[in-house]
């Protein structure tokens, strides 16, 4: 199939040096790249070719520029005397990750619109691994083992962290206020495939290696969310979101959360030693026999956590707690190497099934 092919053009060598090699490593990046730093070549070689997207500085965007065929037109704008007509506009000097998502945000415009999602795609060779963490225990540092967990094989392995907490706070503490979120990818379920991952690049982030969907902002709407709904979703995320593993912090609260957990590959519980923490796992437990679910207990492993007293310091308590702003955290002290030890012995080197 013909490479579709983006122009960029800005007469700073330096600007599009730059800005090329960052969409070069993008992953899945749609484009072939031609740039130019010469206006009379660049509309020379636009002339020639079917161009599906055009991208211009303000400074560039005049004269037989404006008269150039494209499929879609950006202007990167380089002054502050507002919208200067024409084209979609975007800031010159802002991030090149912002600047990429509104190129692949202009390429999701052209796509063609295909219904339906075929369910040959959810049963590729190459579906990612889900790995659930739930315990019916709160407070027992799920989400540190998690996030753990999901650091220290983003070290090996490209790994994706979903939480589904109603209030995670990750917004704030990241400064993401009024970003996508996970409702964004439930919104495009019934989109085709290549669309379908793209609504993913622009949607998840990277902290370190991990990549992470920052959860639902409004996190009561997620007990309207069907079980229906969620299977689709997580089905396409490891079919279609080129990972190997996906780590699921779940939640009680979400419909069908059995039915999310049988859908897991490896499961883990986390189990405290106390009464009231026992009785919860048994209770827990005996549901999931009396509604045949006995298929997730044999892919449940329970961890006992290190207590936290035979932590080496009050700083990495602390930094647990402190989720995410101390995410970095997550991939040293004694709680990374008891994760570590279990990725060894039943990821990596236990069950075949996994």
């Amino acid at each position: 199939m013909k490479n579709k092919i983006m122009v960029l053009c800005d007469r700073e060598a330096e600007y599009v040096q730059q800005m090329t090699d960052y969409l070069k490593k993008k992953e899945d990046f749609p484009f072939e790249i031609h740039a130019y730093t010469e206006p009379g070549k660049m509309a020379e070689f636009v002339r020639g070719q079917e161009v599906e997207l055009l991208v211009v500085s303000e400074s560039v965007y005049a004269g037989e520029v404006r008269e150039l065929a494209a499929g879609q037109v950006l202007i990167l704008k380089e002054s502050e005397r507002g919208e200067i007509g024409g084209p979609p506009q975007t800031d010159k000097y802002q991030s090149a990750e912002n600047i990429y998502r509104h190129m692949i945000g202009k390429y999701l415009e052209r796509l063609p619109d295909v219904q339906g999602v075929s369910a040959q795609r959810r049963e590729k060779e190459n579906r990612a691994r889900l790995v659930g963490l739930y315990s019916p225990i709160r407070r027992c540092l799920q989400t540190s083992f998690a996030l753990s967990l999901g650091q220290a094989l983003a070290g090996r392995y490209k790994t994706l962290y979903v939480s589904f907490e109603y209030y995670a706070g990750w917004n704030g503490l990241l400064g993401q206020e009024g970003g996508k979120d996970l409702s964004d990818l439930l919104y495009y379920l019934e989109e085709d495939e290549e669309k379908f991952r793209y609504r993913m690049r622009l949607v998840e982030k990277k902290t370190g290696a991990l990549f992470y969907i920052p959860p639902v902002y409004a996190g009561q709407n997620l007990a309207y969310i069907t079980a229906g709904q969620w299977k689709t979703l997580l089905g396409r995320i490891a079919g279609e979101g080129g990972y190997e593993y996906v780590i699921l912090d779940l939640s009680e609260g979400l419909q069908g959360i059995f039915e999310l957990l049988r859908m897991c590959d490896r499961i883990y519980t986390i189990i405290c030693g106390d009464g009231p923490a026992r009785s919860k796992v048994e209770q827990y437990e005996h549901l999931l026999r009396m509604n045949e679910f006995e298929d997730i207990l044999e892919k449940t492993r329970k961890q006992r956590l290190p207590p936290v007293s035979e932590w080496s310091g009050i700083r990495e308590y602390r930094a647990i707690h402190e989720t995410p702003s101390g995410l970095e955290q997550f991939t040293k002290g004694e709680l990374a190497a008891y994760v570590r030890k279990v990725i060894e012995e039943d990821l990596e080197g236990g069950d075949e099934s996994v």
